[in-house]
């Protein structure tokens, strides 16, 4: 019996297999108004065809300025909740659990896409005006835009967003919701001393680096109902080991604090606070370790990403208990299907749901 074909149940939430889709943002909206397209609904419809037992969303931004392009997804009006709600719908129908990744770029938003180069973008071309921890902007390459550092009182209202945020993912369909705390966006900003130069409750000790995260997880966690699960993304290291910055150490203390105040599972990844923030070795299961670590010194269920692109790879991750789902990113841009032929590779097909138009290929 494969243990990727197990299924996961986190409150009473059952995801049929041990699969996740990772959030991996299209900037797709061409209207620059953060509503669900076609290309999303083919994007999301598309992998919970081809079997993922969890498919999660790319980050979404809780509010407009929160985006990191302006042709990003987002969720901070009934319009938008409204717009995903039949992606949802349609997920749900091919027995695969809908996620969303509620997220806030802070000074890593209002930059063109990868493929235009990821340079800033100004109010005067559609962007607008970052905000962070700190006024230290991202450091491009040209002169990089103002950051504004964020007041206590904006600080609030940033945690109001995520709170109405996830109560329109619940009203959309949504099954899980994550909070997204890593990748050099807004939350994991104020965790890195990197990035947060402050010196009231918010910055200085890992404390007050952490308080923001854990505010916005227990505000999503008080909307969220109690029957579903959340999760949170978080870099476990910011791979800046010749100066004082966010590592695993760090990583596994605010787990066990998430997990204390209602996140079901940490998808563990890593990175993306600075330009310089890199590991220090690619390949398969580069990352896992982290998650180990993670797992092994928390209550809450982990994830792993990076370098997952091989079914018996996945399985094993699952069967030696390294993780509790193997979440995929390019593997599934590559092939829509993996669960699918992971699901015929490891003789697992009486395990998972194949559309009975799709029934001749892989039976």
């Amino acid at each position: 019996m494969s243990d990727l074909f197990e299924t996961l149940t986190l409150r009473d939430t059952e995801i049929p297999n041990r699969v996740m889709v990772s959030p991996m943002c299209q900037y797709s909206c061409e209207a620059r108004d953060g509503l669900a397209t076609e290309w999303h609904r083919q994007h999301l419809e598309s992998r919970a065809v081809g079997g993922a037992g969890l498919v999660m969303s790319e980050a979404t931004a809780v509010e407009a300025r929160g985006r990191i392009s302006p042709e990003d997804l987002g969720i901070w009006s009934d319009e938008h909740r409204d717009a995903l709600e039949p992606i949802t719908e349609f997920v749900r129908e091919q027995g695969a659990v809908p996620g969303i990744q509620l997220a806030h770029a802070g000074r890593k938003a209002s930059k063109s896409r990868p493929w235009e180069g990821s340079e800033p973008v100004a109010p005067a071309d559609g962007g607008w005006d970052v905000v962070g921890p700190s006024g230290n902007p991202w450091p491009y390459e040209d002169e990089p835009p103002t950051t504004t550092r964020l007041s206590t009182s904006e600080i609030e209202e940033v945690v109001d967003s995520f709170r109405a945020a996830a109560r329109r993912a619940e009203e959309a369909g949504f099954e899980v919701a994550e909070v997204h705390g890593a990748h050099g966006y807004l939350l994991h900003q104020f965790l890195s001393p990197v990035t947060n130069d402050r010196t009231d409750e918010y910055g200085g000790s890992f404390e007050n680096r952490t308080r923001l995260i854990r505010e916005v997880t227990a505000a999503v966690r008080e909307v969220w109902p109690d029957d579903k699960p959340v999760f949170v993304r978080l870099s476990a290291t910011d791979w800046l080991p010749e100066q004082e910055s966010w590592d695993i150490e760090n990583t596994v203390a605010l787990a066990s604090a998430l997990s204390e105040l209602g996140a079901d599972l940490i998808d563990v990844s890593g990175g993306g606070i600075t330009p310089e923030s890199h590991p220090e070795r690619s390949g398969p299961n580069y990352q896992v370790e982290y998650a180990e670590r993670v797992k092994e010194n928390s209550d809450a269920a982990v994830g792993a990403v990076g370098g997952i692109t091989e079914p018996a790879q996945a399985d094993a991750l699952i069967r030696n208990g390294r993780a509790d789902l193997a979440i995929l990113g390019r593997e599934h841009l590559r092939d829509p299907y993996f669960t699918l032929h992971a699901a015929r590779e490891l003789d697992a097909t009486e395990r998972v749901d194949v559309p009975a138009q799709y029934e001749r290929a892989f039976r």
